[in-house]
């Protein structure tokens, strides 16, 4: 996806996994517009699009990163927690607000051999009003909104 584009609100195509996060929140009927986003990861590829995305959706975008200072206070202040660090287990429990839905984008393999995300699972679940599995959560949309782009450009192409 072009980031210019996406910035200005027009992307021809949007980023796969941004795109599917935001496809998890529809499905939920999550009211977006007026809700506070924190984002924990600013990478190109998922951080900083999803800001956009949901930006453009009506939220109040926070972005946090690795030099963030006390990173529980911005975590515990989102309704919508989307995170993005390939750090496992970084974001535990009581870093989480009551009721937030908590989207885990990332991936990790534990020295057991065991995957997890970025979210402690286990603790975080029973303070989220809903949070994606890992694995089993993003990466399926992420495939899937890859398939819909791919659609779209060939129907795009089709029409040339």
């Amino acid at each position: 996806a072009n980031a210019g584009a996406l910035m200005v609100g027009q992307p021809e195509f949007k980023p796969c996994t941004p795109y599917g996060c935001m496809k998890l929140l529809e499905s939920i009927d999550y009211p977006i517009r007026g809700a506070r986003a924190v984002i924990v990861g600013a990478s190109n590829i998922v951080g900083k699009p999803m800001a956009m995305l949901l930006l453009q959706a009506g939220a109040t975008v926070t972005i946090c990163n690795s030099k963030t200072r006390d990173l529980a206070h911005h975590t515990k202040d989102a309704d919508i927690l989307v995170v993005a660090t390939g750090k496992p287990k970084m974001i535990t429990g009581d870093m989480v607000k009551h009721g937030a839905v908590v989207i885990d984008v990332g991936i990790n393999r534990l020295p057991d051999g065991k995957l997890c995300g970025d979210v402690d699972f286990d603790a975080a679940q029973y303070v989220a009003g809903w949070i994606t599995p890992v694995p089993g959560g993003v990466g399926p949309m992420t495939i899937t909104m890859l398939l819909m782009n791919t659609l779209e450009a060939a129907e795009k192409a089709a029409k040339l």
